[in-house]
This record gives C-alpha cells, sequence and structure tokens, in this order.
C-alpha cells in the first residue's frame, strides 16, 4: 500500500446529545492513545483539530512535556509516538496541509455510529486503500461528542460503516473506535 494514511480527531463541529452543534474538550487520554495507534499502523501524522487556541495551549503542554520534559527520558516510545501529533484549528486546514506537503488528492473518510446510504465496509475501503495506488492521500476523521455534523459527513469521499459488536451497545470511546478502526484497515490480513 503506497497511499498515504492520516488520522484526525474533529472537536469542532460536533454535536452533543441534544444534536445541538459544539466544541469538545480535549481529553489527555485521546491525545496519548491514539498517538500510540497512530504510530502502531504507521499513520503519517495524527492531527488534534480544535478552534480554540487555550486548547491548543494545553494539548501543547501535554506534548512538551513528554517531548522535552522528564517524560520523553521516562518513556521514550511514548516521545516517538507523540512526534505524530499535530494541532490545528479546522478540517479544512488540514487538508491544506496535507495536499500542500505531500502533493496529490487527499480523500477524506469519516466514520460514525450512525450507518449512512452510502456507508461502505471496512473491506471495501481496504480494497480502495490497495487498489488506490501511490500519491493519494486518505484524511481518516473521528468525531467527538455525539458525532460529526451532518454536513461534513455529507462532503467526504467515504463514509466507513460503523463498528458493532455483538450486543446492541453502540458507545464506544473514540479511541477504542480508532484503534479497531486502523486495525480493520491497515492491520494484517489475519483471516486468511
Amino acid at each position: 500500500m503506497s497511499c498515504k494514511i492520516f488520522a484526525g480527531l474533529v472537536h469542532y463541529p460536533v454535536y452533543n446529545k441534544n444534536m445541538e452543534i459544539i466544541t469538545t474538550s480535549v481529553t489527555n487520554l485521546d491525545i496519548h492513545d491514539i498517538a500510540r495507534c497512530a504510530a502502531t499502523y504507521n499513520v503519517e501524522r495524527y492531527y488534534i483539530i480544535h478552534p480554540l487556541p487555550t486548547q491548543h495551549k494545553l494539548v501543547q503542554e501535554i506534548i512538551d512535556y513528554w517531548q522535552k520534559g522528564y517524560g520523553a527520558v521516562y518513556n521514550p516510545d511514548r516521545k516517538e509516538a507523540l512526534e505524530l501529533v499535530a494541532l490545528r484549528e479546522s478540517i479544512e486546514a488540514v487538508t491544506e496541509e496535507i495536499a500542500g506537503c505531500y502533493g496529490g488528492p487527499v480523500y477524506t473518510v469519516v466514520t460514525d455510529a450512525r450507518t449512512y446510504p452510502n456507508s461502505v465496509s471496512y473491506r471495501d475501503f481496504r480494497g480502495v486503500l490497495e487498489e488506490g495506488g501511490g500519491n493519494r492521500n486518505y484524511l481518516l476523521l473521528f468525531g467527538t461528542g455525539w458525532g460529526m455534523t451532518k454536513e461534513i459527513m455529507e462532503q467526504a469521499d467515504y463514509v466507513l460503516e460503523p463498528v458493532r459488536g455483538r450486543g446492541g451497545y453502540n458507545h464506544l470511546s473514540v479511541r477504542s473506535a480508532v484503534a479497531i478502526i486502523l486495525d480493520r484497515i491497515l492491520g494484517e490480513n489475519w483471516w486468511e
């Protein structure tokens, strides 16, 4: 697979449980755990997408601790994973950066706990990645809160089907969903 994969954690615009558009706060666990997943599955960059400078400052302080502070010495593996993290204000800023730095088209891939008419299976999307050839960039966007807005979902090039377990419960943490989805589309073909 010669295409490039990027991950983006969207904090705005997302819904709350009343389906109102809000901005969510960044959580410490999402920074660390998603960065570690991104490093494991060879994701080019993990973007934390948040419009507020106060949240950027908080995230940067956490990253600096693990990159430059005692954490860098204490846990070099975490330092390596956090090197993939970049803070950006919007999805548009991320797609512009990817296109400018890596060339080629940027295809947006969104995820949600809901099914959409144009949802694609993980097996089919894996095929897209394998057959897509080089110089293609895929930005996987993961929503916080109660998911990304309808407009983001409708503008995406691909909508991945929801992660379904054996039970009826459907409220995974975003970091759990990221791990499952990255493994489904980038992990080894263990079933063959």
